[in-house]
């Protein structure tokens, strides 16, 4: 493992953590007067982020941005290579970018109130889809969500909670998850093991240090790892220590592969519990079970599905080493316990999970799918 860090005999400086609020600038490319920060809260009073990109026509339909846990509105707007808020505006749609609190722009996954995704599904992601539909009017409006962006989405639909939507482009997991054996063992080894004693593991050995409590897990994801950077080994090579890989690392452009540390932030182990529970039950439960304030979501989503009313496309790159086959098997079984939604399954030759945004090909071939489907029900 080939690691750049300054000289080893000083003492390592201490590891920089945000305290407040405050979101982190969005890195983008676009015209910053049409780039609108709005300020936002969930319905719980934790601060986001929304972001609406000024299209200039108020008749278009809006997309609503969801990203994956750790990352963050910027996986939708890389200013090296042509990105999905570029390919919705030149097809006439109007972007919004909602960092709920899973965001690596915000500092919750490393300081501040513990959280689980009935938060997100309950609080973030309706009132953010309220917000939009306040601003827009009777203005379609669609969603594009990833990862545990959509996996969070899926628990807000099938609870009513975000009635109405014109379509919903779900890429990587959705009702159904389902991880590799390894990975699920390792998930709950770390569970056990290193809850107690951390808190989050970081992606940047930088701002960790090198001689730091994270540094042996650093060293594990460098095993058989082909490429020498550290936050590469520990996305691509272990996925955060489950052995998982978040992409197929050919698709990422050299500037897009500078610039991990940024796009992807430290993943909270006190959330393992519930995503533990979810892995468990192959399908999205809800975590809070003797508290009134949850009784809204569903306590178990692919039971209560019949209350989709909207519909989904399930996208999925063919090489996904993280959630596998989860998106084929949610279409396979929703085809036979819900026939009646209109759901399709469409698999994206060569691809794995976060390279179907940050590809530096996704725009030819993966993004065409998703217009394919926005246009045939805007």
């Amino acid at each position: 493992m080939i690691l750049r860090t300054t000289d080893s005999r000083t003492r390592p400086t201490l590891r920089r953590v945000r305290s407040t609020t405050a979101l982190r600038p969005l890195h983008h490319r676009l015209d910053p007067a049409r780039v609108e920060e709005i300020p936002f809260r969930a319905d719980d009073g934790v601060r986001l982020g929304l972001t609406r990109v000024d299209s200039g026509d108020t008749d278009r339909p809006a997309v609503l941005l969801l990203h994956g846990h750790t990352a963050s509105a910027d996986m939708f707007l890389l200013p090296e290579t042509r990105n999905l808020v570029d390919v919705l505006l030149d097809d006439g749609y109007e972007p919004w970018l909602l960092d709920w609190r899973g965001s690596c722009r915000l500092p919750y996954n490393e300081t501040g109130q513990k959280y689980t995704y009935d938060d997100v599904a309950l609080y973030d992601i309706p009132a953010a889809v309220a917000h939009v539909r306040g601003r827009i009017g009777d203005r379609s409006l669609f969603v594009v969500a990833h990862c545990v962006g959509s996996l969070t989405l899926s628990l807000s639909m099938t609870a009513g909670l975000v009635p109405g939507l014109a379509g919903v482009v779900s890429q990587g997991v959705f009702l159904t998850p389902k991880l590799a054996g390894r990975t699920s063992l390792r998930m709950s080894l770390a569970g056990e093991l290193l809850r107690s004693r951390l808190d989050h593991i970081p992606v940047d050995i930088r701002k960790a240090g090198l001689w730091s409590k994270y540094t042996p897990l650093f060293a594990l994801a460098s095993r058989g790892a082909s490429c020498p950077d550290p936050t590469c080994q520990i996305l691509h090579n272990s996925a955060w220590g489950t052995g998982a890989s978040l992409f197929v690392h050919e698709h990422l452009s050299e500037a897009t592969h500078h610039r991990l540390a940024e796009l992807l932030g430290p993943a909270p182990l006190w959330i393992l519990p519930h995503l533990r529970r979810i892995e468990l039950a192959r399908t999205v439960v809800r975590w809070h079970d003797g508290d009134h304030r949850y009784r809204a979501l569903p306590q178990n989503a692919l039971d209560a599905a019949a209350r989709i009313d909207t519909p989904v496309l399930l996208l999925a790159g063919s090489e996904n080493g993280l959630w596998l086959d989860s998106q084929k098997l949610c279409h396979d079984v929703l085809a036979r316990r819900q026939p009646q939604l209109d759901v399709t399954y469409t698999e994206i030759p060569g691809y794995g999970h976060l390279d179907t945004f940050l590809g530096r090909g996704a725009a030819l071939d993966v993004f065409g799918h998703i217009l394919e489907f926005l246009g045939e029900r805007r």
